[in-house]
Order: C-alpha cells, then sequence, then structure tokens
C-alpha cells in the first residue's frame, strides 16, 4: 500500500493539467507493452495485444483484445476524467495594475474558489508556436516552479462577513511587479524547450496549486492532493488495465467538470468511434455493447463529520472503508440494480468492501460520465468512486487505503 500509494502521489505532482496526465499515463502504458494507435491511419488489430489511441493530447483510451472474438465478446470498461477544476489563463492574459503584473484567469468546472487564495501556483498546459521558419509547432509545457499567488484581502480590510467572491476581480493571480507582459515570460520559458521558437500562437493553460501530494494524519491515515478528483480513478483504472487477462478498456475523459461537450469529453464521439473500429460492423458493435459493462470511476462524498446532516441517513461512505456505488433515483448517477449487483457480485468474491452513497433529497449531488456514455452507448453502467472530502479544493482529501482498494477492485473487474 505505501508503494502503490508513492506511486499514485508521484503521478498526480507531476500530472497538474489533462495534458500531462494524458502523457503521464501513455508512458506507463508504452513501458507495459501498449501499443500506440492514431486516429489518422489504418488500424490492423490483432488477438492478444494491447493498444491505445490519445485525442486531443488530453483525453486516452487504451484496451487489452485477449480473446479471438473480441469484435463481439464485449468489454469491461473503466470510464474517468484527465480534467479537474481550476484556473484557466484567458487568451490575453496581461493585466497591469498598479505596477504589478497580474493574469487574467476564467474559472474552469465549479471549484471552491476561496481554497485558492495564498497558495503559491505555478502553470501548465499546451502550447501552438511558429519557430523560425514560420513552421507551426505545440508543445507541453510546465513551468514547475512558484510563479504566482492569490493575497488575500487582509481582515483589517474587509466585512467580517464571508463575502461571496467577485471572480473577475479576485481571482486573477498576482505574477510580478513590474511591466512586463505574460506573453514575453511564456515565450521565454517555451525557449527552455526548444530554442528555435519564435512566437506563441495559441495555449491552453492553467494555473495549479504547487505543493506536493502528500500522506498525512498522526498515523497516515489521509491523502492530500490536489485533483484527486479525478487522477485517482485515472492512475488505477491504468494500473488495472496492465494487469487485465480479459477484454478491457479504460477510456480517460478531458471536460467532465465543464460538461463533457465537446470532441474529447465523454459527451463526442470518441468511445464510439473506438468501439466502432474495433468491432467493424454495426451489428458487432451492437453485440459488443450488450455484452459490455462499464464502471464510471469518479470521486464519492464522504460523510464529513462536521455535518452529518448533509447526508442521507444510513448512507455515510467513510474514508477507508471502501469503493463507493453512488445511486440516484433521476440517474444523475448511471448505477441500477442489475449493475450494482455485478460489481457487489465481484467484491463480495474478492472480500472487497463496498459503500452506498445517495444524495440527501434536499440537496445535489453532482454528475459523472456514467449517464452521458450510457445513455449515448447503451451500455451497462455502474457509478463507483473512492470516498472523498473537501472535493473540489485546491487540496482535496482521502483515506491512504482508499486508492488501493478502488485499484484492486478494478483489478478484479478486468480479470473476472
Amino acid at each position: 500500500m505505501k508503494n502503490f500509494n508513492k506511486e499514485f502521489l508521484k503521478f498526480i505532482d507531476e500530472s497538474p493539467t489533462a495534458f500531462q496526465a494524458t502523457e503521464n499515463i501513455k508512458k506507463l502504458l508504452k513501458s507495459n507493452d501498449f501499443t500506440q494507435l492514431h486516429e489518422k491511419e489504418r488500424w490492423e488489430l490483432e488477438a492478444s495485444k494491447k493498444y491505445f489511441v490519445t485525442r486531443n493530447k488530453s483525453s486516452i483510451i487504451a484496451f487489452t483484445l485477449k480473446s479471438e472474438n473480441y469484435a463481439t465478446n464485449g468489454f469491461n470498461i473503466v470510464g474517468a476524467h484527465t480534467d479537474s477544476p481550476c484556473l484557466k489563463l484567458k487568451p490575453q492574459p496581461t493585466n497591469h495594475k498598479h505596477g504589478s503584473l497580474f493574469i487574467a484567469v476564467e474559472p474552469y468546472g465549479g471549484g471552491i474558489w476561496e481554497t485558492w487564495f495564498d497558495r503559491e501556483l505555478s502553470i501548465a498546459g499546451r502550447v501552438f508556436y511558429t519557430r523560425s521558419n514560420n513552421e507551426l509547432s505545440d508543445t507541453l509545457i510546465d513551468f514547475k516552479k512558484p510563479v504566482a499567488t492569490i493575497p488575500n484581502l487582509a481582515i483589517h480590510l474587509s466585512p467580517r462577513e464571508v463575502a461571496k467572491i467577485d471572480k473577475q476581480k479576485e481571482l486573477p493571480p498576482l505574477m510580478l511587479l513590474g511591466e512586463d507582459s505574460f506573453e514575453e515570460l511564456l515565450l521565454k520559458e517555451l525557449k527552455k524547450i526548444d530554442k528555435d521558437s519564435a512566437e506563441i500562437i495559441s495555449h491552453e493553460l492553467f494555473f495549479y496549486p504547487i505543493q506536493p501530494s502528500a500522506t498525512c494524519g498522526y498515523t497516515q491515515d489521509f491523502i492530500a492532493a490536489p485533483r484527486l478528483d479525478n487522477l485517482l480513478s485515472c492512475y488505477t483504472a491504468t494500473k488495472a488495465i496492465i494487469e487485465s487477462d480479459s477484454n478491457s478498456m479504460i477510456v480517460l475523459n478531458d471536460h467532465e467538470e465543464c460538461g463533457s461537450a465537446s470532441t474529447s469529453g465523454a459527451g463526442g464521439s470518441f468511445l464510439e468511434d473506438v468501439l466502432q473500429r474495433i468491432t467493424q460492423t454495426n451489428e458487432n458493435f451492437q453485440i459488443s455493447n450488450a455484452n459490455s459493462l462499464l464502471i464510471s470511476a469518479d470521486n464519492a462524498h464522504a460523510i464529513h463529520p462536521n455535518y452529518p446532516e448533509k447526508h442521507e441517513p444510513g448512507h455515510f461512505p467513510q474514508l477507508n472503508q471502501g469503493p463507493v456505488i453512488k445511486l440516484n433515483a433521476n440517474q444523475r448517477y448511471a448505477s441500477n440494480a442489475a449493475s450494482c449487483a455485478k460489481i457487489t457480485h465481484i467484491a463480495k468474491s474478492n472480500n472487497i468492501p463496498l459503500q452506498n452513497f445517495v444524495a440527501h433529497s434536499n440537496l445535489g449531488c453532482g454528475s459523472t460520465i456514467g449517464p452521458i456514455t450510457s445513455t449515448r452507448l447503451g451500455i451497462e453502467t455502474i457509478d463507483i468512486g473512492a470516498p472523498t472530502l473537501a472535493m473540489h479544493s485546491a487540496r482535496e482529501l482521502t483515506g491512504s487505503k482508499d486508492p488501493g482498494m478502488l485499484y484492486q477492485l478494478l483489478n478484479c473487474f478486468f480479470t473476472n
């Protein structure tokens, strides 16, 4: 467990955005004999082989073909998402105020934005640029150092009551004192990667808290880290499929935190396109989907001991007590009795504890890629996640046993 968590926290710290997360998963798959496919090329698939393909460099699908009848046998699938709530830089982010350089940002997803104040922040993402010969190129970039912060207003100058954050005014990070432009600073960092870079054309860049992930608590009961939602599921799913001995698949989509409506999101065609290319005919595609089962793996709301009234009585998921099955009468989660029975049977057969979450009737619960994917493809689906506190904070909390237990469940699912 200790070694598993060590590698997991290293993965989180090296994956500040969906782009870096996808790249790191890609490297992990390649080192375990997965062959990369490309959407723009023909696929020549073989039974007993392992493959992966990316889209937009921010989403990735990996699959193993363990039977000769892989076109119709269906897949055990785990879905998760590579993105997390954060602050995205606007296209022209330079904003000078009173001798200071602030960076214009747009909130991405539904973050607890007050947790971003007074933290050291860095920048990572993807940049498109031209080289000296006018060739268009792109690269991933990570500043890997604290370059900005969002300072709070002193309590002596602000109302005692907690005020609603003015996102336009208060969230832009302070980067430096002086008249430098962000574009100049970005080009300077880019030249460390490509000395021949000449001009920035466009970018998708995000601020992230640079404080390293850690286990904590007097007896090391907890993991404190950014982006647990949902890099925890991405990492455990990847580790599980590496050891799969069945027709298995992971689909790790971008843009879940903002609705999944993109070419690389769960609302797009990525998974459907891959399944159609594997199955080759429409009838095979339909048969395969009917024989498949999808686990939508996304973090679940653990009970906060200070706020038990926020949970439905009898449904109190706790840290380190096992993965959580998530249910919702209005299909915000895709779990139903059939999918719950199948996963519960696997868990019980392997002595893996499970918990249940259903939202308090007066409160919302969020949603996942589960209902989106099952609606689009008709694949039976269950929503499951590791119990988590402070979800969507700049620094979330889960149990130190929870990543390992979710991995154990997904591993059994892939070997079932």
